[in-house]
């Protein structure tokens, strides 16, 4: 067999949606990036979202959106991708690194409350592998120490803790639509919150700090008079970035959201196999303590192993392709200067497999992982 690692379950639907997009040529930011906003706050339950072209996009604005002053502290877990800390070092703001939980791999919740001081203005939690972050716990912390909660919730597009979408808990929400992730757009990613007042402004900072879209400036010169000459007109009052969503990866993101719950679901059941196959192999554990009975949105499945380099050999050569989430943030040159420690982030990062956990993978395509795993051992 060969067996992906990722692979986006796109169809018809999609089709349809694009061909919508191409019958009114409108390929860039226009009405389906609006129609795609308003869709995703009714799914996630909050008052305002604004589509971007990425997660890292959303992530940035959304520290832009509280205007910090340069060199405060951010507060992110060791384990996580790259752009989780770089945005902090894009606002000119200091990372501060947080060790994660042994058995979950998210923010451990002591060693966070170690790393609190007066200087630090916001905290990042990542809800990683789609495992949630004890969010009801850290929004309590927030709270004592007046810190802004920014939830990246890249992997896990979807999924609920105690009864509350992922996204809503914190002071805004961040979400990406990458091809790999829950559901896509291709690339892409969603800002949400329920403060409109801090988060409409972004829409300008999306758009290279222009106060009003081509779209709703073709919309406006609708219905004027002929002498009327300044539909055109628009101002920039801020320093901006291209990081518009656009009509075709907003066509795609409404025809995914229809799927999101089911694509989870299936994504639950895989895992749901792969736990069933692994239980009864002593030198392997899953990457996190993954649950199956509720709304969990899990972006991946993965697995430890101390014989991790022999068996990504063992699976490769059998066609399964594996990788590795995450290598830990202050072992990359980038991060070092601040590095802070996170002993337990730099141990069991070592032991980290992802496996094929796809929504198009096939029963006997799972089985065929589990059959190698157990090979691996005899």
């Amino acid at each position: 067999m060969d067996i992906r690692l990722f692979k986006p379950s796109v169809g018809k639907e999609e089709l349809e949606n694009l061909k919508a997009v191409f019958d009114r040529a409108w390929l860039g930011l226009g009405p389906m990036v609006s129609q795609f906003e308003d869709e995703w706050c009714r799914y996630i339950g909050c008052k305002i979202s604004i589509g971007v072209n990425s997660a890292t996009a959303a992530l940035h604005l959304a520290l832009t959106a509280f205007q910090f002053p340069a060199g405060k502290k951010v507060l992110v877990p060791a384990i996580t991708f790259t752009s989780t800390a770089s945005v902090v070092l894009y606002n000119r703001l200091t990372p501060v690194f947080v060790d994660v939980d042994p058995d979950t791999t998210v923010m451990d919740m002591d060693d966070l409350r170690s790393k609190i001081d007066p200087d630090c203005v916001a905290v990042i939690p990542v809800h990683n592998a789609g495992y949630p972050v004890p969010m009801n716990e850290l929004m309590a912390l927030a709270d004592q120490h007046h810190l802004k909660v920014i939830e990246d919730c890249a992997h896990c597009a979807g999924g609920s803790y105690k009864g509350k979408k992922l996204g809503t808990w914190g002071h805004i929400g961040c979400f990406s639509f990458e091809e790999k992730k829950c559901m896509t757009t291709g690339d892409g990613g969603m800002i949400c919150s329920d403060d409109p007042e801090l988060i409409e402004p972004l829409r300008a900072y999306r758009w290279v700090g222009i106060d009003k879209d081509t779209w709703r400036r073709a919309e406006s010169a609708k219905g004027r008079q002929e002498n009327e000459a300044l539909h055109w007109h628009y101002e920039i009052s801020v320093l901006g970035y291209k990081y518009n969503m656009n009509d075709i990866m907003a066509a795609i993101g409404l025809a995914q959201l229809k799927k999101l719950d089911a694509m989870n679901a299936r994504r639950r059941a895989i895992i749901g196999k792969y736990l069933d196959g692994i239980k009864d192999i002593p030198a392997i554990s899953p990457y996190t303590k993954y649950s199956i009975e509720g709304h969990e949105a899990y972006w991946f499945f993965g697995i430890r192993c101390k014989q991790r380099d022999e068996m990504i050999i063992h699976l490769k050569n059998n066609g399964i392709a594996t990788g590795v989430h995450f290598y830990p943030l202050p072992l990359h040159p980038l991060f070092k200067p601040y590095d802070n420690g996170c002993p337990m982030a730099k141990n069991i990062w070592k032991t980290f497999i992802t496996l094929p956990s796809h929504v198009d993978l096939k029963d006997d395509e799972i089985a065929y992982v589990i059959e190698n795993l157990q090979g691996f051992f005899k």
